[in-house]
């Protein structure tokens, strides 16, 4: 069976942890029909219909204890079962493939319903709920962090790492006013919960300009420090494009603990201090930091024992020791899987054609699906 008969939706929404590793695996499989399943207003909005047919369905995930809020969140889900069913029946579609997150429950239901097979990537180390709830019905579960298996003893796994954006593997040049031989220090606030970082690293910041080195800090939105220090190698923006550069270039990385962040530092070699977001679901990103720092190739300090007067020193510390940075950075190495796409690829179109391969004999005599 040729790539071209295969017709592929991809449900991945909300966050660039779920959608930039769903795109990274879509630019992989060659020739597929390929379209994706989101939700309105949200990131693959501005990214997706660019390549990729986009299919809008509303769905919302459960939150809180029981109560009437989690009847509606069951009355939703429902409905867009039916809906994303109707659509894989209407487009004759081969297959799902989702990267987790609220939109992944009726594509995975829908897609197990009607017999298909259904695939779903779990980038971070400690699953979440849809994930744990669903995961049975998929026909395999990639996982992003080879302990993420245990917690998934139901569902068929396999390791495979997460997929990064292809400009993560390639040099990238930058454009800010970096001295060559200038330590570079990337700040990420983030855009959930930054404010209080940010504030932090502020206060640190003029002693690691005093040592030489240049700060690169992404504030994150409207999160702007409100007593920022003007000096030439203090660069505060809101956003930046090249992060990949960034990351390249960087000796020190200072941010949160998503799941796609992490990736990114493993793939650019980026030795980091992690400060996981205290209020994510689960504490799901002190279980992503654990897995860097265990292997030694980060800090991890929860952010309410954090002062800024001892990140000052632990920052200092290390840029006053490269050989600790170049070994961190190798442990993160080690942790990284460059071609994580191609093998996710791979895997989705092994496990389709299989699957495609044994129901054509009941499809010729039974007809088309249920």
């Amino acid at each position: 069976m040729s790539n071209a008969a295969i017709k592929l939706l991809i449900a991945a929404s909300g966050t660039g942890g779920h959608v930039f590793p769903a795109i990274a695996v879509a630019q992989k499989l060659s020739g597929y029909q390929i379209e994706w399943l989101g939700v309105p207003d949200r990131l693959e909005s501005k990214l997706v219909p660019k390549e990729y047919p986009l299919h809008i369905i509303r769905v919302g995930g459960f939150q809180g204890k029981f109560g009437l809020g989690t009847l509606k969140t069951l009355g939703g889900l429902f409905a867009s079962v039916f809906q994303v069913r109707k659509l894989l029946k209407q487009g004759k579609f081969d297959a799902v493939f989702s990267t987790g997150g609220y939109i992944s429950a009726p594509a995975i239901l829908a897609g197990y319903s009607l017999g298909l097979p259904v695939f779903l990537h779990e980038s971070n180390a400690i699953p979440g709920k849809v994930t744990r709830w669903l995961s049975p019905f998929c026909t395999k579960v990639a996982v992003g962090f080879v302990a993420t298996s245990k917690y998934l003893t139901r569902a068929k796994t396999i390791y495979l790492g997460t997929p990064c954006r292809q400009e993560f593997l390639t040099s990238q040049p930058l454009d800010l006013p970096i001295p060559d031989r200038s330590p570079l220090i990337v700040v990420v606030g983030g855009s959930q919960g930054a404010v209080a970082l940010n504030q932090m690293i502020v206060e640190c910041v003029q002693s690691w300009l005093d040592t030489g080195a240049t700060i690169v800090h992404i504030v994150g939105g409207a999160n702007m420090p409100a007593n920022k220090i003007e000096h030439p190698r203090y660069i505060v923006l809101p956003f930046y494009d090249n992060m990949a550069g960034l990351l390249q270039r960087a000796n020190l990385a200072i941010c949160r603990a998503g799941a796609a962040t992490l990736n990114e530092l493993m793939i650019t070699r980026t030795p980091s201090i992690l400060i996981p977001y205290p209020f994510a679901a689960e504490d799901h990103q002190y279980y992503n930091a654990n897995v860097l720092a265990s292997a030694h190739g980060a800090l991890l300090f929860r952010q309410e024992n954090l002062t800024a007067q001892f990140l000052t020193l632990e920052v200092l510390n290390l840029l006053q020791n490269p050989q600790r940075l170049e070994t961190m950075a190798s442990n993160t190495s080690s942790l990284g899987v460059i071609n994580s796409a191609d093998l996710l690829a791979d895997a989705i179109g092994e496990s389709v054609k299989a699957r495609i391969a044994a129901r054509q004999p009941a499809q010729s005599v039974n007809g088309n699906q249920s």
